[in-house]
């Protein structure tokens, strides 16, 4: 019988979790953007949708020092 323990071992349900938690650090992201900056516009957004994992937990923590959003803006085009 196959369990939900097996199921947590598989290549698919690996892959679907990491790309959750992606997305959820992507959202996460934007709307900490938008709180401290207003809107963002939708170039910037689709360059932070782009980001790899490791791109996007970086970019968390250096969003709480960023003054404006051209910090944001150099902080992308850095890691292009």
């Amino acid at each position: 019988m196959f369990t939900l323990d097996d199921l947590k071992h598989t290549r698919v349900y690996q892959d679907a979790k990491q790309e959750g938690m992606q997305q959820g650090m992507q959202k996460a992201i934007l709307r900490l953007l938008s709180r401290k900056f207003g809107q963002i516009t939708p170039e910037l957004k689709l360059q932070v949708e782009t980001l790899a994992t490791p791109q996007l937990e970086n970019l968390t923590e250096s969003l709480l020092d960023f003054a404006s959003i051209t910090d944001l803006e150099t902080r992308l085009h850095d890691n292009t």
